[in-house]
């Protein structure tokens, strides 16, 4: 007699098998991983702020970039979505003092022409460090360990 192959139920245990394992897997290597995650953090902020300057480039209007450090929240001018930060990163943001909302909220402001007011989100765990720096003068954002 030849094998017919699996039956649907040896199929759909399988399956529960490998998301089983993929639940308990998946945390366990991203705490195993740390600087990962900082690093997609920093990643992400940078994708902020080149999301704001594109906007304000398209719009051939200002933009900005909102970073509230003592929530850990940040947000894109016109977004609906807001970003968090992980609470176990360090968080610190230097940007122009007349773009200062507050003590823990900062803005960096985005013209038309791709130039902006500066600025620096760095994020830290442990030894572990990133920078998002905004050249003032050309609006470029770049990331540095």
């Amino acid at each position: 007699m030849a094998p017919r192959g699996f039956t649907l139920i040896e199929l759909l245990v399988a399956l529960a098998v490998m998301a089983a394992v993929l639940t308990v897997a998946v945390p366990l290597i991203s705490n195993a991983m740390p600087g990962v995650t900082l690093k997609s953090a920093a990643r992400d902020v940078a994708a902020a702020l080149r999301t704001s300057r594109s906007r304000a480039i398209s719009g051939n209007r200002e933009a900005t970039f909102t970073l509230d450090v003592g929530t850990r929240r940040y947000a894109v001018d016109g977004e609906q979505r807001v970003g968090t930060l992980a609470e176990d990163l360090e968080v610190s943001f230097v940007s122009a003092r007349s773009e200062r909302l507050d003590e823990t909220t900062g803005v960096v402001r985005f013209y038309p022409d791709g130039s902006s007011t500066g600025g620096r989100v760095s994020l830290s765990r442990g030894e572990r460090q990133y920078h998002v720096d905004v050249d003032w003068l050309t609006g470029r954002i770049s990331i540095r360990d």
